[in-house]
C-alpha cells in the first residue's frame, strides 16, 4: 500500500500498542503471545483502517487514537488465526521463525491464538456496540471459511462457489472489516462506510485468488517454501479448478484427490501453468480489483483514499510479473 507521510509514524504506534496489548503478569504467555508480533508483517488490516479513517480527513495528519485501537484489533484477530491456522497446517515456520506449534507445542500454540482474540475482543468493545458486533461477526466467518476449506480438502469436485464461499470468509471478511472499522471511528457517513467495506471485501477476494496464483507461479526461493505447497495440503485454489475443466483436467485429476510426492506434486503446478487456468484466475482478481476501485470512486479525494487506491494497483502489478 502507498504510505501517507504519516503512515510510517501510525504503523510505529500499531506495533507498540500491539506489543503492549499482549502484555501480561505471565512473562511465558508473553512471550508466546508476541512471537509473531516481534517476527514482524506487513500489517496490511491495520494500515487499511487507518487509511480508511484517514478518507475523512482533507489534509494528511496522524490516526486518531481509536483508528490506532481499531488497527491493533484487527491486527490481533489475523494473528490469532495465523496461530490456529499453523496448527491445522502442522507448519514449522511462519514469517522466517519458528510457527509457535513447533516451538512449544500445539496446545499452547490453540491457547496463545485464542488469547490473542480475546484481547482483539476486548479492544474492539472500547470502540462500541457497533464494532465490537462486526468483530465478532468476522471472527466467526473466519471460522467457517477455514472450515470450508478443510472440509473440501483434496476433493477434485470442490466447484468454484465453494472456493469463493471459502476465501470470502478466512481472508476478504478481515480486510472489510479493517476499512469498515476505520470509517466507523472516524464516524463518516454511512454510504461512505458502505463504500469503504465493499473496497476492503474486494481487494480481500483479489488479495486472495493473488496468493493463490503465486503458490503455482512464483519460485521457491520467492515463496520461501515449494511451489504448489496449497497441492500437497489438498487445497484446490481457482487456477487449479479452471484446469480441471479444461483439456489437461483428465491427467490433472489422475495426479490430485489424495496425498501427493514431491514429484507429482511439480507435475500438477505445470499443468496448471501450462494451461488458463492462471489467466483465468489472475482476469477474476481483475474483477474484483475492478469493484473495489469503483467503490473508491465515489468518495472524496484524501490522502487516505489515494492510498487504498495504490494497494490495489500494486496487488495486481506483482502477480502480472510473477506470472510474465
Amino acid at each position: 500500500m502507498q504510505v501517507m507521510p504519516s503512515m510510517a509514524d501510525d504503523l510505529a504506534r500499531v506495533e507498540q500498542r500491539l506489543l503492549e496489548s499482549v502484555s501480561t503478569t505471565d512473562a511465558f504467555l508473553t512471550e508466546i503471545a508476541t512471537h509473531l508480533i516481534t517476527a514482524g508483517g506487513k500489517r496490511v488490516r491495520p494500515g487499511f483502517s487507518i487509511a480508511a479513517a484517514a478518507t475523512a480527513l482533507t489534509v494528511d495528519a496522524p490516526a486518531s487514537e481509536e483508528a490506532v485501537t481499531g488497527g491493533v484489533a484487527v491486527e490481533l484477530v489475523h494473528l490469532g488465526s495465523l496461530y490456529h491456522d499453523d496448527v491445522i497446517d502442522e507448519a514449522e515456520l511462519r514469517r522466517t521463525v519458528d510457527s509457535v506449534n513447533a516451538r512449544w507445542g500445539n496446545l499452547k500454540a490453540i491457547l496463545a491464538g485464542d488469547f490473542l482474540l480475546a484481547r482483539a475482543s476486548e479492544l474492539a468493545a472500547s470502540l462500541g456496540v457497533e464494532v465490537a458486533g462486526l468483530l465478532a461477526n468476522t471472527i466467526g466467518r473466519l471460522c467457517e471459511g477455514q472450515l470450508l476449506e478443510l472440509q473440501h480438502a483434496f476433493d477434485v469436485n470442490r466447484t468454484e462457489s465453494l472456493y469463493l464461499r471459502s476465501i470470502e470468509g478466512k481472508t476478504a471478511s478481515l480486510l472489510a472489516s479493517s476499512c469498515r472499522i476505520g470509517g466507523l471511528v472516524a464516524q463518516v457517513p454511512r454510504d461512505h462506510v458502505e463504500a469503504l467495506t465493499t473496497f476492503g471485501y474486494s481487494y480481500g477476494m483479489a488479495f486472495q485468488i493473488v496468493d493463490d496464483v503465486l503458490d503455482l507461479v512464483a519460485s521457491a526461493a520467492q515463496l520461501g517454501k515449494p511451489a504448489g505447497h496449497d497441492l500437497e495440503e489438498g487445497v484446490y485454489t481457482l487456477p487449479v479448478l479452471f484446469t480441471l475443466e479444461g483439456p489437461d483436467g483428465a491427467a490433472l485429476r489422475s495426479l490430485l484427490g489424495g496425498p501427493v510426492d514431491p514429484d507429482q506434486r511439480d507435475r500438477a503446478a505445470e499443468l496448471v501453468r501450462d494451461g488458463d487456468g492462471i489467466d483465468r484466475a489472475i482476469r477474476r482478481a481483475t474483477d474484483y480489483a475492478d469493484r473495489g476501485r469503483a467503490a473508491l470512486s465515489t468518495l472524496p479525494a484524501s490522502a487516505g483514499l489515494t492510498g487504498l487506491s495504490a494497494a490495489a494497483d500494486y496487488l495486481l502489478d506483482n502477480v502480472r510479473a510473477a506470472a510474465a
